[in-house]
């Protein structure tokens, strides 16, 4: 294995690792971003075995002893598997999420405490402003939230637009039927009543980018995707209740 550099906007990079036998018969890529700024953030530490492959490749852009910031979804191996040698090998960095997955895992398992970050908080990076916002059991996980930087208008939604196989790093082209095609496939998300109206408020945001931790990332209207993605999942779990029924 090793790691695709691709700058997908201003000073933001996609930091990917293709595995072939993930997800067979297409195989899966592992997503990391990294935004430049006075205070670099890296969303998605990724997995703990893949951190040699992920900080040689974010070497090449800057050393990794300037992150100053790791973010991630929600408490998974591919999310936060390596943060803890993260943080050794870059000693001003600190870890931010939300309160739950603070309390729950991440303030006991991380070896410096993280930041805890409430609903709507913002993190200036300089040049660069992240907001997170909760999103509980969106896709999955009590934990689970996402981050918005707003000059570069992208949406870090973790595993929401899922996709399986090797695609390019950015495309403008609908993401939704891969994405629908996917979650029939490997059924990854937590389906519940507030699942589809979740995914349908981050559209307020508006966002221009979307930054997905597994498949091509999206440059286009956002907004539509995310109505698009939220109804897709109101119908599945209207026909799971017809199924039960």
């Amino acid at each position: 294995m090793d790691t695709r550099i691709d700058e997908i906007g201003a000073g933001v990079y996609r930091l990917s690792v293709f595995v072939p036998e993930a997800a067979p018969p297409d195989g899966f890529t592992f997503n990391h971003f990294l935004f430049d700024g006075d205070e670099p953030l890296l969303f998605h530490c990724g997995k703990r075995k893949m951190f040699p492959l992920i900080s040689e490749a974010l070497a090449r852009i800057m050393p990794v002893t300037r992150l100053r910031w790791l973010g991630f979804g929600h408490f998974e191996a591919d999310e936060c598997g390596s943060m803890n040698e993260w943080l050794a090998a870059a000693p001003a960095a600190q870890l931010a999420h939300g309160m739950v997955g603070c309390r729950v895992s991440v303030s006991d398992l991380a070896d410096r405490e993280p930041r805890v970050l409430s609903d709507g908080e913002i993190i200036d990076i300089g040049g660069k402003r992240f907001r997170y916002i909760d999103t509980p059991h969106v896709p999955h996980g009590w934990d689970a939230g996402v981050m918005f930087e707003e000059s570069t208008g992208t949406l870090l939604c973790g595993d929401l637009f899922t996709r399986v196989g090797n695609g390019p790093a950015l495309t403008e082209s609908d993401i939704i039927e891969h994405s629908m095609a996917s979650e029939d496939r490997l059924r990854y998300t937590s389906l519940g009543p507030t699942t589809g109206s979740t995914i349908r408020n981050l559209a307020a945001l508006k966002p221009r980018l979307l930054a997905t931790m597994h498949g091509s990332s999206f440059s286009g209207d956002g907004a539509s995707a995310l109505h698009a993605l939220g109804y897709h999942y109101d119908a599945l779990l209207e026909q799971a209740l017809d199924r039960s029924r």
